[in-house]
């Protein structure tokens, strides 16, 4: 019996989504394959999470700069085939896409960019009756700590003279206290912040410092950003509601949690996250992975095709083709990657478990046109793979 090839990419940004990459590695490959859009928990989680059976739900809500966009999230509803078991009704939140740096009208708003409309896609998935809800944290516009989120959740963030604050990370330097008496009720309901940021909320590594000039932040920006955020965590570690919040046995409760590693994710709504919501924080992609199935996948594969648009630095700090590498070297399969451009060397790419890289530069060097014809261009790199890795079964 022939072994199919498992086709498992992320997109290539600004060219082609994950599932339009897997359909044309699938078609130039020329053996069975079957396509696995994957993502790491940025842009392109809820299409990944929709190619591989969720459905897409569709809500109005608050962008970055207070105007209404339309988001959606991905839902799988109680009893739909599961390869985490269970079963349980869940939600895939990508942060991205309500208050992320694409739903900008405009130039960023750094102060004032608000993570509300995230809190609105997750009350409407509760509400949904969603008993998992995972976030995907990354390409936010904000560095509010999540205020936003919780104060859509229900929460609110009062002034010295108990006036609701307005939105954005710089306005919690006026936060007095926060009052959860009015917060949705989300008992019996689990957490999962899915990201490979391993960031404190506050410090030289902190949102504010490494990600809030990302956004837009000047160096007095960042200084404004840093100590309104160390304000909201200094009240949210006072606020009754929050005492012990946090149910991680290697988490100091409370204050700790702004030192925990994730909390500075997207501008601070990890920190939001794991103090409001409880939530569980699992690395990005190996957790995206096991919600999709790649696990049983694999398993029936004598090759792993990945990718994503540029294979460099970044690619080795958790990013989706590395951790497709090392979850199919668990059952002992090859991988091999396919990408626009490629930075790494043959050693630093097989030392994380990637046995050959191909890119579109190699068969054409300019790079716009390397965008614009990216799926053909794919195809053909398709067909070098099965030549060279596949010969045996053409």
């Amino acid at each position: 019996m022939v072994q199919q090839v498992l086709v498992a990419p992320d997109k290539f940004k600004g060219s082609l989504t994950a599932a339009e990459v897997a359909a044309r590695v699938a078609a130039g490959l020329g053996v069975p394959a079957v396509e696995l859009p994957v993502a790491d928990g940025g842009d392109g989680t809820v299409d990944a999470a929709v190619a591989c059976g969720f459905t897409r739900v569709t809500v109005e809500v608050t962008g970055p700069t207070g105007q209404p966009v339309t988001a959606s999230y991905a839902w799988r509803p109680a009893g739909a085939p599961s390869a985490e078991g269970g079963g349980v009704p869940t939600a895939v939140i990508e942060v991205a896409e309500s208050s992320g740096l694409r739903r900008l009208p405009g130039a960023p708003e750094p102060l004032t960019a608000t993570s509300h409309g995230a809190g609105e896609l997750i009350a409407d998935a509760v509400r949904r009756g969603a008993r998992r809800v995972v976030l995907g944290l990354g390409g936010s516009a904000t560095t509010d700590g999540g205020a936003g989120m919780v104060q859509a959740l229900g929460a609110r963030l009062l002034d010295a003279e108990g006036h609701d604050l307005p939105p954005g990370g710089a306005a919690l330097k006026a936060l007095d206290r926060i009052d959860v008496t009015g917060f949705l009720d989300v008992s019996g309901v689990e957490f999962v912040v899915a990201s490979d940021v391993d960031n404190p909320l506050l410090g030289p590594f902190g949102a504010a410092a490494v990600y809030g000039p990302q956004k837009g932040a000047t160096p007095d920006d960042v200084k404004v950003l840093e100590s309104a955020l160390s304000r909201f965590a200094a009240v949210a570690t006072r606020t009754h509601g929050l005492v012990g919040a946090v149910e991680h046995d290697d988490i100091p409760r409370p204050m700790g949690v702004a030192g925990a590693p994730g909390a500075g994710a997207a501008g601070g709504i990890g920190f939001a996250a794991l103090a409001f919501l409880r939530a569980d924080l699992r690395p990005g992609i190996a957790y995206l992975l096991d919600l999709l199935g790649f696990g049983e996948l694999v398993r029936d594969a004598r090759l792993v095709v990945t990718g994503e648009g540029s294979l460099d630095e970044q690619s080795l700090r958790g990013k989706a083709p590395v951790g497709i590498a090392q979850a199919a070297a668990k059952a002992g399969v090859p991988v091999v990657a396919v990408c626009g451009r490629r930075t790494l060397t043959d050693e630093e790419l097989k030392a994380v478990g990637i046995e050959a890289a191909y890119a579109l530069t190699d068969l054409e060097p300019d790079p716009a046109r390397c965008m614009a014809e990216a799926g053909e261009l794919l195809e053909r790199l398709a067909a070098r793979v099965a030549a060279e890795h596949l010969g045996a079964v053409r």
